[in-house]
Formats: C-alpha cells, sequence, structure tokens
C-alpha cells in the first residue's frame, strides 16, 4: 500500500534479479509507480498487476532535458501531496547519475514532504564487475552530456575514467574530440553495452573509434583507462611537494622566492628562446623548467601559510572569466579593438574605490625588459586614445628625436635623447604589429650568426681577428651575409 510522501526507488541496472528485496517488496506491495523512464529491463520483471506510468512521454516532446527534468520533479512534489502518496522509480540508484531525485529531495524537504529512499544497484557496479577492476583509488566518474559541450576534459589523465550516458554515436564523436584534447587517438578504451543486463558486453576500441561502434544504446558507458602517473597536474604538485618535504632535496628545501627568482627569469628566456627558434620539441622541455618554476613558488607560498595553488587557479580562472563577458557572457563585441577597450574598462571597474589612484600604467612591472616595458606603456595609453592619429606622426617623432641625439653634448643629454628615439621606435614596431623585442633579439641572432662566420672565414685563411684591418672583416662581412641568405 502506498505510504504518504515521497517513496523513490531504485531499480538497479537492468536485470530484475538485481532489484533489492526492499525495493522488490515496495513494488509487490503498492497498486502503481511513476518512472521516469520504461525504457528499462528491469520493468519486464515487475509483480503483475503494478499499474505502470512515466515519463517518457516528454522525452519524446523534444524539449531540452532541463525543461523535462523540471517537469517530472514538479509531477511527483504534486503527487506526493496526496494522501496515498507517490512511488517514484529510477534506473541504478536513485542518487547516482540522475538529475531528478536530489532537486525531488531538496524541494520536498523544503515543502515538508516525506521522503524515503530505496538503495538501487548502480550501472557503475556492473560496469566494473564486467570490467573486473577495483575503481578506488582514483577512477574519475563523470557525466558523458558534460563532457561532450566541453573542451578540455575536468578530470587529471592520470586516473582512469568512466563515463556515463554515451547513448548514442553523436554523443560519443563528441566525447572523443574532448578526449582526444588529452589523450591520444590510438588510446585503447572500453565502451560497455547494457551493464547490468543478460546481454551486457564489453567492447574493446581505440579512442578515436568509438562513435563507430553499431552496440552505442541507451546503456552504453566508456571506460578509459589512465595515462601516466606523470601526465596530471596534480601528480606534478605532489613531486614538487615532495622535493620541499623534511625528508625531501636539501637543495630545494633551502630555496626561497628571492633565491628562485633568478632561475624564474632563466627560464623565461629559454621559453622565448624556443619561440624565436620555433623549436616544438625545445619549447615542450622549456614550458616544463618555467612550470616548475611556477608551482615551486606556489608551493612555497603554501608552506609559508600565504596561498595555495588553488587560490592561484581560482584567481585567475574568476578573471578570465570576468574579463570575457562576450564569452562567458552576454555582451556582444564588434571586433578586437572593442574586446581591448572593454577589457581596460574592466581593470578599472575592478580598481574603483581603492585609496590607490588606478591608472592606465598601473600594474605595469619595473622589472620587465625595457623593450616590453615600453611597448606595454604605449598598448596601455592607446586603448584610451592617447595615440598617434596616424603613422606619419611617429615617423615625424624618429626624425625629431634622432636630430635631438644629433645635438646632444653631454653624456646625460645622449643617454637621455637616445631613449626617447628608442623609445619612438618601439612605437613604431607597435604600430606595424611587430614585436620590439623578439625583432631585436632576432637582428641580435642575425647579427651572431653573421659575426661567427666572419670568424670561421678569418680561420680558415689561418688568421685571428685582430689580424685583420676593418676593410678586410668587412669583406668577411659582406660574404657571411651571402652565405646566409642574410641582407
Amino acid at each position: 500500500m502506498n505510504q504518504p510522501g515521497i517513496t523513490i526507488i531504485g531499480l538497479g541496472p537492468g536485470d530484475p534479479m538485481l532489484i533489492t528485496r526492499e525495493a522488490w517488496g515496495v513494488l509487490n506491495d503498492v497498486k502503481e509507480i511513476y518512472l521516469r523512464t520504461s525504457e528499462h529491463p528491469a520493468v519486464d520483471g515487475f509483480p503483475k498487476g503494478l499499474i505502470i506510468h512515466s515519463f517518457d512521454y516528454l522525452y519524446e516532446e523534444n524539449i531540452e532535458f532541463e525543461q523535462v527534468y523540471e517537469e517530472i520533479v514538479e509531477t511527483v512534489l504534486d503527487l506526493g501531496h496526496r494522501d496515498s502518496g507517490v512511488v517514484y522509480g529510477i534506473p541504478g540508484h536513485p542518487l547516482i547519475a540522475e538529475a531528478t531525485s536530489p532537486e525531488i529531495i531538496r524541494r520536498a524537504q523544503r515543502d515538508g514532504i516525506p521522503v524515503k529512499i530505496l538503495e538501487g544497484m548502480s550501472f557503475f557496479e556492473a560496469a566494473f564487475g564486467l570490467l573486473g577492476i577495483d575503481p578506488l583509488p582514483q577512477t574519475s566518474l563523470i557525466d558523458g552530456l558534460e563532457l561532450a559541450i566541453s573542451h578540455h576534459p575536468p578530470f587529471p589523465p592520470s586516473a582512469p575514467v568512466l563515463i556515463a550516458q554515451i547513448y548514442s554515436a553523436a554523443v560519443a564523436s563528441n566525447v572523443k574530440l574532448t578526449l582526444m584534447s588529452v589523450y591520444p587517438d590510438n588510446h585503447p578504451v572500453q565502451l560497455i553495452h547494457g551493464a547490468g543486463t543478460a546481454g551486457a558486453y564489453v567492447e574493446s576500441v581505440e579512442l578515436y573509434k568509438i562513435d563507430r561502434s553499431k552496440k552505442i544504446g541507451l546503456r552504453t558507458v566508456l571506460y578509459v583507462p589512465a595515462l601516466s602517473s606523470g601526465s596530471s597536474f596534480e601528480n606534478f604538485q605532489e613531486i614538487i611537494a615532495r622535493l620541499r618535504a623534511p625528508d625531501g632535496c636539501p637543495w630545494d628545501r633551502e630555496q626561497t622566492h628571492l633565491t628562485l627568482r633568478p632561475f624564474l627569469l632563466e627560464e623565461t628566456y629559454e621559453v622565448l628562446a624556443a619561440l624565436d627558434n620555433e623549436d616544438q620539441t625545445a619549447l615542450e622541455e622549456e614550458l616544463g623548467d618555467l612550470m616548475l618554476q611556477i608551482v615551486l613558488h606556489a608551493q612555497l607560498a603554501s608552506e609559508y601559510g600565504d596561498f595555495s595553488m588553488v587560490d592561484v587557479l581560482e584567481k585567475i580562472s574568476e578573471k578570465l572569466i570576468r574579463r570575457h563577458p562576450h564569452v562567458f557572457g552576454d555582451l556582444e563585441v564588434k571586433d578586437q579593438q572593442t574586446v581591448v577597450e572593454n577589457w581596460q574598462k574592466l581593470k578599472l571597474a575592478e580598481h574603483e574605490g581603492e585609496q590607490e589612484f588606478n591608472g592606465v600604467l598601473r600594474g605595469v612591472s619595473p622589472a620587465l625588459p625595457a623593450l616590453v616595458q615600453a611597448e606595454t606603456f604605449q598598448q596601455r595609453v592607446n586603448r584610451v586614445g592617447f595615440d598617434w592619429p596616424d603613422i606619419q606622426g611617429v615617423f615625424k617623432k624618429i626624425d625629431e628625436e634622432l636630430k635631438e641625439v644629433r645635438k646632444a653634448k653631454t653624456p646625460v643629454e645622449f643617454e637621455d635623447e637616445i631613449g626617447d628615439l628608442l623609445f619612438s621606435v618601439v612605437n613604431l614596431a607597435r604600430w606595424k604589429n611587430i614585436d620590439a623585442e623578439s625583432a631585436l633579439r632576432a637582428a641580435n641572432g642575425k647579427f651572431r650568426q653573421r659575426f661567427e662566420e666572419l670568424e670561421a672565414a678569418a680561420r680558415k685563411q689561418g688568421k685571428e681577428l685582430v689580424e685583420l684591418n676593418l676593410d678586410a672583416m668587412d669583406q668577411l662581412w659582406n660574404e657571411a651575409k651571402k652565405t646566409k641568405n642574410l641582407k
């Protein structure tokens, strides 16, 4: 007999034999049951005479899942107000991979409606049973629909993952695209079909082929084995923490923010060098070295009680979302310039009310290389309209500053005027969308290459450079330019 309030029953993964004895007792005792869906193998084994209502018609109306779930929740709550209450049946466990039950429970508690939960075996247990593995200690459980609309997996690849709701080839296709941003295309995975039913089947395939499976259906889930332990950010943090532990590395334990400063700068320039050389192998390695420095600083801050890596990630994530309302919100922008202008307005608004004057150039680090700092200053003031109306003004300014250099008499005057000239040249580079720092680094590399050719040519003649006059060196210089096709 039905009881007042709401009884939510877990119907197990599929086979009627896997329904719990408690749930089976209720099914034999009540006159009717409401099912989120009747598309469940256990329904065929229900007691005879049990009146079955289902919400399948809502799914068939092709409305959004959120709306379907809202309709179900409201209906179950209304039925719960009856003197006879309502029995609501859910595939698997009532609170595992289920959107309606938690919301029904929350609103029922708010409205004073009694709720009873009858546990059920979930498809997770059945799936792990088929795989013959223990999900502990690190297996992630993920909703395939959420993963399908993501751009990056939200779990560490160093741990295995079980992905639910791979119910169609379309979902499988979107899921594999997200996974392939991290995993190799041919990573071995298992599609598990009908876990907890007599027709359960495990299909081993390569990741890029999962959407080609002919067996994908409503009860298909995907198991993705882990990559190496060194593939996750969390494991990398553990390595750094271990190095800093009392029984860790003596050198790492002695470091402070200040002692690490030179290494941070060095590794940053190593990354820039790899970029300049377009050397992807070196870039891969140098980015790792730079990450080491970043995580070390975060580890130190955590030990000092200042902040943790979680704080760092939360703050930068919030900032990126806040400053991109045209991506994460409803703001519409027409072009890149509008994005930059809106970015500047958002930055100013963030610091509004602070006692310190919030100027346009606030926050530009004095430790930046001079060329980078000059370009940053110029980019900042451009955002508020302080710039030449056209590039001719920039050329005139360079001519003016060059004349000032020629007029300089004292070392102090020369230093001042040359600084102004360099600042103007950086402005010209900015107008031409050229990174001044990279341009000068390229010129330095070109000079080095040419000069080393000059040295090599002199050695072939059996001479040292100091033995050559300027004309001889100039001749070798021009030959070096031709050799390297440099101009």
